[in-house]
């Protein structure tokens, strides 16, 4: 496999990934999935719907999501805008009380490499 190769598009569930955000587009590869590969060291695969307090946090942290940048053709993310996360930074979040909710359909499984399961689904907006 090549580093740029997408490894399976595969949720948590062990179900085909589904498309996480279109406008504006996320993911590694900006498909609007949550795909990876071994290219991706930060494991862009929670699929989260954005909120205020994450976007804060992320600022602080270092990642200012919120500011547009036209020179990377980056719009800016807004609460309510769906969006690939890294696992660490979700679990950092959590641990600082400023994690999203999570779309698991749209979770790509490498997450649960870093994040477990029963986690997730704590979070989860896509459960019955």
């Amino acid at each position: 496999m090549s580093q740029w190769e997408k490894d399976d598009s595969i949720n948590v569930f062990g179900q085909p990934l589904e498309l996480c955000g279109a406008d504006p587009k996320t993911g590694f590869f900006r498909d609007g999935c949550c795909n990876t590969s071994t290219q991706d060291r930060g494991s862009h695969t929670i699929c989260v719907k954005l909120t205020e307090d994450f976007l804060t946090f992320s600022k602080a942290r270092g990642n200012d999501l919120s500011t547009p940048r036209p020179e990377y053709d980056f719009p800016g993310l807004i609460p309510g805008d769906r969006w690939c996360l890294c696992a660490s930074r979700w679990l950092e979040a959590y641990n600082h009380d400023a994690a999203p909710k999570i779309y698991l359909a749209r979770t790509h499984q490498k997450a649960l490499e870093i994040v477990p399961l029963e986690l997730m689904q704590s979070f989860a907006l896509d459960l019955q």
